[in-house]
Order: structure tokens, then sequence, then C-alpha cells
């Protein structure tokens, strides 16, 4: 009898027991090929020597030293590897266990960071409808993913949402995807105009939105406006990368490719690899110095956060993820996959779209491409192909409410960027295995 206290007290799940590169292998024998790396978390695989190595050496030396009480060699060699890589201007590093964590810490930042320049009629942000920033209170109340927020309605904080950019949704005919993003990011405008200009501290978004909606990319040129809006108003962009960063589109921060630079940005999951529990909220110096000139403390905490052993894996990521080639096999890979996906799917009559950057890729499954109508969602198809997924031997990341918290299905891909084309050709059949059988167990032929 078990006393863990799982997500679903209804599903019973194979236990896991070992990892070899891209598998996981059960308590059985029986190996699943990660495709979706757990939740776009194990991007380095699952027995990586150099990660294990790094943290057994710092294991050797000491395993925790609270923050405040001591700083350490590990969390300023990872900062320093972070900020190398981050976008221009960002130049701190606060460390925490993971992405929930950077969110929340960001929404407090931003907060306290008007407060101190005088501004306290700050407080208002927005965000966008189909987004997920998380399950704290302070990050759920910035994510847009309504049924996810349903629950805990009453005790969030008052923010508001715009739509995404959403091309397969949203772009309208005859209209480019140049002229939809600047449509789309003028949404911005409208509600900061609506709300009252002198009270909005930040605007909150995914480069590339990932679990909602299943790795949908801003077009070109739409974070760009966004900056400008941001710029002309005084408010903070910050951007959440905890799923779409550290690599996963190809690029080590994924507003790289946008040529955008944000005012605050939160990774985790890659950047820990699932080695340790690992996440970052990375800020502007602008934004240190307001506080470090001002009361020079940041009103917020975590036991855990700089953690000697997670600082320590995450700096052997980094020095992993920056290796010469490796983005490089990271865009090659993904585009291999994504040619693979059009080839198996591109004419699936319940195949809407197929999306995404790097090895950040997803298929929106639809019940007629022609009108782009979602499927019934009593056929809980996302359900469906994740465990008959799992039945032949492949993780993959389904989710529902894709449309609008409540329709909509789509399957989203985070393969370890350590993959190779078999794997690639493994995914695609053992993927069209699964969703042949879905759809049949629901009474839909293909």
């Amino acid at each position: 009898m078990s006393h863990i206290f799982p997500r679903n007290t209804r599903v019973t799940l194979p236990t896991a027991a070992k990892g070899d590169g891209c598998y996981l292998i059960d308590s059985t024998g029986k190996r699943y090929l990660d495709a979706c790396g757990g939740a776009a978390v194990s991007c380095l695989g699952h027995s990586n020597e150099k990660v294990i190595d790094a943290i057994k050496t710092q294991l050797d030396k000491f395993s925790f030293a609270h923050t405040g009480f001591f700083g350490s060699e590990p969390a300023e060699e990872l900062a320093n590897k972070l900020v190398a890589q981050a976008p221009t201007g960002i130049d701190r590093v606060y460390l925490v266990s993971g992405g929930s964590e950077a969110m929340e810490s960001a929404v407090k930042l931003v907060r306290q960071y008007f407060v101190e320049k005088g501004e306290h009629q700050r407080s208002h942000m927005i965000a966008r409808w189909q987004s997920y920033h998380g399950n704290t209170l302070g990050a759920l109340s910035a994510g847009g993913n309504k049924w996810r927020r349903e629950m805990f309605g009453p005790l969030l904080i008052e923010m508001s949402h715009i739509d995404p950019c959403y091309t397969y949704r949203y772009m309208q005919e005859g209209e480019t995807e140049e002229e939809y993003g600047l449509r789309a990011a003028n949404l911005l405008e409208d509600e900061i105009l609506r709300v009252g200009p002198e009270k909005v501290a930040a605007f909150f978004a995914e480069p590339v939105v990932g679990a909602t909606m299943g790795a949908v990319p801003a077009v070109k040129g739409y974070l760009k406006r966004i900056r400008e809006i941001c710029d002309k108003y005084g408010i903070l962009l910050v951007l959440d990368e905890v799923m779409c960063g550290m690599g996963r589109t190809g690029h080590i921060f994924a507003c790289n490719e946008d040529e955008v630079r944000p005012d605050i940005v939160a990774v985790a999951k890659g950047i820990g690899a699932g080695y340790q529990p690992l996440g970052a909220m990375l800020c502007s110096k602008e934004i240190y110095d307001t506080i470090a000139e001002g009361s020079g403390f940041f009103q917020h905490g975590h036991t855990y956060m700089g953690h000697s052993l997670a600082a320590a894996a995450g700096s052997a990521v980094m020095d992993q993820l920056t290796e010469p080639g490796r983005m490089e096999h990271v865009r090659a890979m993904g585009e291999k996959l994504s040619a693979a996906l059009h080839d198996e799917f591109g004419q699936h009559p319940y195949v809407g779209d197929i999306r995404g950057r790097g090895l950040f890729r997803a298929l929106e499954l639809v019940s007629d491409r022609g009108t782009k109508a979602p499927l019934d969602p009593s056929f809980k198809l996302h359900a469906k192909v994740k465990q008959n997924a799992m039945k032949a031997g492949l993780m993959c990341y389904p989710m529902g409410g894709t449309v609008d918290g409540k329709t909509g299905d789509h399957i989203l891909l985070a393969p370890p960027f350590i993959i190779d084309d078999s794997h690639i050709a493994e995914i695609v059949e053992k993927l069209s295995l699964a969703m042949k059988e879905s759809f049949t167990q629901v009474g839909v032929s293909v």
C-alpha cells in the first residue's frame, strides 16, 4: 500500500528504475523513449556522467549552506555562465529550485522594483490567455491556463490577460504573419490604456508557449513590438523561458532568436536537466541596482535557493549546452523531427497544425482540418494518446484545452538534445501507433 499522494489518484503508473541515455526503464525492464523530456526537462538524457560526477564532487565538499549565511562557488560559477549567454542587459541571477519559484520571484521583484522607485501605484500586471507560468499563486495569477486557474480563482491576484500570438487560430485570411504579429502585439497597448499606463508594472509572456498550447512560437516582429510598447509606457517585460529556454529551441535563451531584450527572464527545467531541482530568475542591472541602492534587501526567499548541489549540476549542464556544435545539433535535429512529423502526419485528417522550434514541436489535433474545429472534449483524446504511447514504449506530452482551456488537444514533443536519426524514426513510428489506437478507441476511423 502506497502512502504517496500522487498527481492523479485514479491512475496507476509504472515505477521508474533506471535511466539509459534517451530512455527510462521501469521496474519490469520495459524501455520508454523519452520524447518529451518528462516535461521538457531531461535535455541531456538520463545517464549523463559529467553532470553526475559534478554532483558527486560537490557532495564530497559540502551539500548545503543556507544563503542567509554563505555564498558558494558553484552558485557563482553558474551565475557567471548564465549571464554570459543571457540577452543584453541581464546582469544578476537569483537561483531557486524550479520554474514556479522563478516566476513567483519575478512577480515579487516587479512590485518591489517600482515601490523602491517611488512608483507605488504600479501594481497591475498583464499576461496572456493560454499561457502557463507556474502553480504558485502569483505565477498562477499571471498564467492564462483557465482550467488550472478555475479552482483557485478566489485566491488569485487580480491581473488582466490579452490574446496570445497564435497564428493557427487568430491570423486572418489575407493577413501576413508580420501584420498579424503587430496586430496581436498592439492588444497590449490597448489593455495598458484601458487599465491606465501609470498603474501597469509588467507584461509576462512565453517566447514559445509550452504546455498549454503546445510549442507555439511568437511570429517575427511580435516580441519586438511588445518591447517597444513596454518601453513607451515604462513597463517591465518579463519573459518566461522555463520550458522553452536553455537550448530547447536551438538557442540557450529562446528570446535571442527573436532579438528581444527582456528586463527579467525566468529559466528552469533544462538548466538542471532533471539531475537536480533548479531554476533561476535573471534581471537587468538597472533593476538590481534599484534594490541594491534602495533598501538593499529583496523581500523574498526560499530555503533551498542557491543550493550547492543544484548549482554544481547546473554549471555542468551549461558547460555541455554551450559546447561547440550543441545548439547547431539541436536545430538540425529539430528540422529533421519536423520533417518526419510532416511526412507522417502532414495529411492526417485530424492533425490541423505541426509547429515549433528546435527540439520543441507539437501537433494540434482537430475534428476538421478545413474549419479547425476541435475534437469533442469528452473524447479526452490527449489522455488516450499518452496512455497508448506509454504502452508502445514512448513518452510524449499531450494536453487538452489547447484552444480555450476547455476544448482542443495537442501533443508536445521535447526529446533530449542527444537524439539521433534512429530516435526520430522511433518517435514517429510509436506516436503513429498511439494515435491510431486512440482514435479507434473513440470510434473515429483514420
